[in-house]
């Protein structure tokens, strides 16, 4: 049974190839700015898609994605902030998704959903 860490690797391998097949552009994994973590910054077309990734192996606590809180969101948006700056980003479209993967019953279920924020 693999821990937290292994199973948010798993989880980030799988949006990854999920991401891939639709025609997303994987700039970056796991990019990290002061205190903040995006998973995983992709380009969809035109657009600068920051994609959080949620995983649950049962719906004890509700869906995968009901764990990305206002908290989770701001903290999200204050570093994509930081990942403009860097890049020096000031004039591309940007949105935030949320791929929600479900490991019950040995079925794993991916949901992608767009402009979640």
């Amino acid at each position: 049974m693999p821990n937290k860490r292994q199973k948010g690797t798993i989880g980030e391998d799988l949006a990854v190839d999920f991401l891939q097949k639709k025609g997303y552009c994987i700039l970056q994994r796991n990019y990290r700015y002061e205190h903040g973590e995006i998973d995983i910054v992709a380009e969809d077309g035109k657009v600068l898609v920051f994609i959080e990734v949620k995983t649950r192996r049962s719906k004890d606590f509700g869906e995968p994605e009901d764990a990305v809180t206002p908290r989770k969101r701001a903290k999200i948006r204050a570093t994509a902030d930081g990942y403009l700056f860097e890049n020096n980003i000031d004039d591309k479209e940007c949105r935030f998704d949320v791929i929600a993967i479900d490991y019950e019953d040995k079925e794993i279920k991916v949901r992608h959903i767009e402009d979640s924020f």
